[in-house]
């Protein structure tokens, strides 16, 4: 799809609760407002519609690839809204009877599915005082995805994805990169900001980062700070915490620029 035109994307930040239909609700208030606003590609938080205190909930509540409450209500709002949506994740079932995959659907406006992304690097942490080993609930992903929207050429990732800047190079030329995220505060704190940008720069492309932000009802404090990233690593807009809509347009014309001027793409010498 060729992109040559300025195009409208908005990211959702959320608080997501144990409560999937409430969660459910949620995102369908604020894709409605990010549609109202004109965004053409909009794009939800990792764990939208579940974040529990209990690890296994989302085990439970995975769906069938291709059937379930959640898929369908992504469908249903794409449809709705005439936008091509990026459903952050979605817990789907897995090869282990005991985790899932924690993928990111994407849906047209026809309400047609036209990505997966399965998480493929998984988050581990202990500092003494936390400690997450995403490895005990979810089956890593293994397959690249990138598709084509109004937007150009997206690239998916999710999350911790982040820290590896070699997946996204191995994508190819890229116009956008979506990054749906729960990270930590202590992490975010320290590095989410830094490497959105570093992507951004040394990809010379746009990112958008839909993130969890804010205090959970299980106590858990994400960090929050949604970002849309411009390809000279400036930042066109965020939201610090609490639920809420991110939109900023993306410019072709500054993509060809950022490239022209400083074509460090075609300068690469490892692949």
């Amino acid at each position: 799809m060729t992109f040559d035109r300025r195009v409208a994307i908005a990211a959702i930040q959320t608080v997501s609760g144990p409560d999937v239909a409430e969660n459910l609700a949620v995102a369908a208030r604020l894709v409605g407002e990010a549609a109202a606003a004109g965004a053409e590609v909009v794009a939800l938080p990792e764990y939208f519609p579940l974040i529990s205190g209990d690890e296994q909930a989302k085990v439970r509540a995975r769906e069938p690839d291709g059937d379930g409450p959640i898929q369908h209500h992504l469908q249903a709002l794409a449809r709705q809204h005439r936008i091509w949506l990026i459903g952050g994740t979605v817990p789907l079932r897995s090869d282990a009877a005991a985790k899932v995959r924690n993928a990111t659907l994407v849906f047209d406006p026809d309400g047609a599915r036209v990505a997966r992304y399965d998480k493929i690097h998984l988050f581990g942490f202990d500092n003494g005082a936390e400690r997450y080993d995403e490895a005990e609930t979810i089956e890593a992903g293994s397959e690249l995805v990138a598709f084509d929207a109004p937007c150009g050429r997206v690239g998916l990732s999710v999350c911790y994805d982040l820290r590896f800047p070699e997946m996204f190079r191995a994508m190819g030329a890229l116009d956008l990169i979506v990054l749906p995220a729960a990270f930590t505060y202590t992490t975010g704190l320290a590095h989410w900001e830094v490497l959105l940008r570093a992507r951004a720069i040394e990809n010379q492309c746009y990112v958008m980062a839909p993130a969890q932000g804010g205090r959970h009802p299980s106590g858990r404090r994400t960090y929050g700070d949604t970002l849309i990233v411009d390809p000279w690593g400036e930042v066109l807009a965020r939201r610090a915490e609490g639920p809420g809509v991110v939109l900023a347009q993306m410019d072709p014309a500054l993509i060809a620029q950022v490239r022209g001027r400083l074509p460090a793409l075609q300068h690469r010498r490892f692949p």
